[in-house]
């Protein structure tokens, strides 16, 4: 059998970060059927792999903003007598719409039903519908580090699933559940050993969660020797316990550069009405203080447009950029499905905008408030963002950047702005030649 796993292009074109899916699936096989043929396509790094693929079975993945390009792959594929297999968040959250385009859909996680979709493949009995439970993680196989070798830097690791804020935006609660499964310290030790770069990402939501700081400093000590540097996205409020500060030492000394932070908003309303005020804390300029006191270099993950927000937290972003010194990556905010956010704003959808617009770029929904139309947002959404990551904004922020991390972290931070800005600017101008008429058309169907 010949098996193809396939992670479809994303909306801004390639990074050099390798999907995770694709060598962990990979991995998942073999232990499943080690005489399993398989090739991995990471779509953004090898668009025309597609022209001449040859196997039995492809595995799709498929996120929100990359569900349209995975569906024209499959419709490709199916053509040619190939069967098509869905999983992903997307999948999961929306199975009946994936299935109109794949022979099979894999929910939730991949652990307990994978093994049975190969099965049933093999013996031509293959399912609609596969229902993955949420096991312990104490028995994940390593990924198949370095088994995608299409121009990919960076590897992900994850050591541990599950959320127990409610955030109403995010999918991974949904997804994963609320409670917070870790996988076996020395497991995540092993797979560190198994990355063959120098620097890797931890992919977790959350390398530290309060009430667990014990555990996260009890990992970052057995990475000690790991002799790698890494980055991954934390919340701010475990920061500011008392075992923050010891839980920051031991990260800092197993290799961590760079934190990304989940700020989701510049108005303290609209953290307030996304629930995501348990996680940030009650000082979150304290604790990015704290973090870059420990030789933590920061970035901050924010979203704009939001029906509680308002036209001067556009320009209130550029304004914490520079009072806080930290690089700052926005999105225009996406009610993405199988979340309370898009429950919440059911209503004011523009219905007639299709996935491929899900990307935080585009103004998804109706505001109350009559200054705030699409247009504007989006036009507010690039101007804010390409002021923020100026040439002048980026460079300045090197002396912001703690000086334990020379020259890693620095570099680290060129390459989380640089390509941005630039697929950024040619956004943009994308944006300006499309026609105001046809977007509007668009939304009203």
């Amino acid at each position: 059998m010949k098996l193809c796993i396939i992670f479809p292009p994303l909306p801004f074109g390639w990074t050099p970060v390798a999907p995770p899916i694709l060598e962990y699936l990979a991995a998942l096989t073999r232990r499943f059927d080690p005489s399993i043929e398989i090739k991995l396509i990471s779509a953004s790094a090898t668009p025309n792999a597609f022209d001449d693929l040859e196997c039995d079975m492809a595995a799709i993945s498929i996120l929100t903003p990359t569900s349209v390009p995975g569906y024209r792959i499959a419709e490709k594929l199916r053509a040619r007598g190939i069967t098509v297999v869905f999983g992903g968040m997307h999948a999961s959250a929306m199975p009946e719409e994936a299935k109109q385009y794949g022979d099979a859909v894999v929910i939730g996680e991949a652990e307990t039903s994978w093994p049975q979709v190969l099965q049933d493949y093999h013996n031509g009995t293959l399912k609609p519908f596969y229902k993955g439970e949420q096991i312990p993680l104490d028995d994940l196989p390593t990924p198949l580090y370095g088994m995608l070798q299409d121009k990919h830097q960076f590897r992900i690791l994850n050591t541990s699933r599950g959320c127990p804020y409610n955030c109403t935006f995010c999918s991974v609660k949904p997804f994963y559940g609320a409670d917070i499964r870790f996988r076996p310290i020395d497991h995540v030790v092993r797979d560190v050993a198994a990355i063959p770069e120098k620097m890797y990402i931890n992919g977790d939501e959350n390398i530290w969660w309060q009430g667990f700081e014990q555990r996260a400093t009890d990992m970052f000590t057995a990475l000690k020797g790991s002799g790698k540097k890494w980055m991954g996205f934390g919340s701010l409020r475990p920061v500011m316990t008392p075992a923050g500060s010891r839980m920051l030492k031991a990260a800092r000394e197993c290799g961590m550069l760079t934190v990304w932070v989940g700020w989701d908003s510049i108005s303290d309303a609209s953290l307030t009405e996304y629930k995501a005020d348990g996680k940030i804390g009650v000082d979150r300029e304290r604790a990015i203080k704290t973090l870059r006191d420990h030789g933590i270099d920061v970035s901050l993950f924010y979203m704009l447009g939001g029906r509680t927000d308002s036209l001067d937290d556009f320009k209130r972003s550029v304004e914490v950029a520079d009072r806080l010194g930290v690089s700052m990556h926005p999105s225009l905010l996406v009610p993405y499905p199988g979340t309370e956010l898009r429950r919440q704003y059911e209503p004011y959808l523009y219905k007639e905008l299709g996935w491929e617009y899900y990307s935080g770029a585009y103004a998804l929904f109706e505001h109350p408030d009559p200054a705030m139309t699409p247009e504007v947002r989006e036009e507010q959404f690039y101007k804010s963002s390409l002021e923020i990551l100026s040439l002048g904004r980026i460079l300045g922020h090197m002396r912001h950047v703690p000086l334990s991390g020379f020259p890693y972290a620095h570099i680290i931070s060129l390459m989380n702005q640089l390509p941005v800005r630039k697929g950024m600017k040619i956004c943009y101008e994308q944006w300006k030649l499309d026609s105001p008429a046809l977007r509007c058309k668009q939304r009203l169907g």
